[in-house]
């Protein structure tokens, strides 16, 4: 009799213990809130923005061996090919961790890799204003040509974007970015507990009224430029290069307005509702995903002849 009740008491011990390891299990997966379709959606966003941006940014680094380097535009495209590859580099993990529904590597990676399609999103945006502003001094006759005087200038110019960037903005994030709430180490890119501040909601807020204003800003400029092109060359408006070189500048501008603005506008919405349902939190990972697609546009310069 004392034998059953021993080997009784071991299987009500096992099976204690293998309820409590389900239970464990469960509740480390319920961390990872997106569905099926979502984690589809985003697998197939990333892996589409990782293959077109590799080959469009090995490609465009063949073309640019042949371009003047002392131009403005050429070294913002350098630039643009640098922050993409920092993005593709982290793409990897991300896919790994939404086909495996679980976060394997530590938590300040997971800053990192989560940090890194913001300070792209935002850097790219950037470049783009840039090469557009360049290209419109030359259309309006303010700037002949808009050219470093020497390569060291160009690589300063680059150099002072990148410390700013590594100086402020980097451990910005990694020391703010998830540090007020308490966060799961198997679920990554899930830091929504600091928009609970008001400070976090403002800047949220500021940038997302910025990044509109100016889209818009850009938008209404180059239609103005296309409008006017299209007066001077009415006859024969096809056949000018100068027409078709202001098309080409739409590329950059439908970019930031497909990719880009969707995201911060859905943001203003998420910021305020955010605690009401978990939905949120996958439409916004959705619509993020989507700025990753912009590491498509040196595939499609190269394609266009831009």
């Amino acid at each position: 009799l004392s034998v059953f009740f021993h080997f009784q008491n071991m299987f009500q011990e096992d099976f204690r213990n293998m309820t409590e390891g389900t239970r464990n299990s469960s509740d480390s997966s319920s961390a990872f809130v997106h569905t099926s379709t979502v984690s589809a959606i985003l697998v197939t966003v990333y892996s589409i923005a990782l293959a077109g941006g590799v080959i469009g940014s090995i490609t465009m680094s063949f073309v640019l061996l042949k371009m003047n380097t002392l131009s403005v535009t050429t070294t913002a495209i350098i630039n643009l090919v640098v922050v993409h590859s920092l993005l593709l580099f982290t793409v990897p993990f991300r896919l790994h961790y939404y086909v495996k529904r679980k976060w394997v590597f530590d938590m300040p990676f997971c800053k990192m890799v989560s940090a890194m399609v913001h300070i792209h999103m935002y850097l790219t945006f950037i470049f783009y204003v840039i090469t557009l502003v360049i290209r419109w001094l030359v259309f309006f006759q303010w700037k002949e040509k808009v050219e470093f005087y020497r390569k060291l200038h160009a690589i300063g110019a680059s150099a002072a974007v990148w410390v700013f960037v590594m100086v402020f903005v980097v451990p910005l994030f990694y020391f703010e970015y998830g540090r007020s709430g308490s966060y799961n180490n198997t679920a990554c890119f899930k830091f929504q507990e600091e928009l609970q501040h008001e400070s976090v909601k403002a800047l949220n807020y500021t940038v997302i009224v910025a990044v509109a204003l100016i889209s818009c800003v850009l938008l209404s400029l180059q239609i103005f430029i296309l409008v006017k092109v299209a007066r001077k060359f009415s006859t024969s408006l096809c056949s000018h290069q100068e027409f078709w070189a202001q098309v080409k500048n739409l590329i950059f501008i439908w970019i930031i307005i497909i990719w880009f603005l969707p995201y911060h506008l859905f943001r203003a919405y998420y910021i305020e509702y955010v605690s009401d349902s978990n939905q949120l939190e996958s439409y916004n990972e959705i619509f993020l995903s989507l700025t990753a697609l912009s590491c498509l546009d040196l595939l499609s310069f190269v394609l266009s002849g831009s």
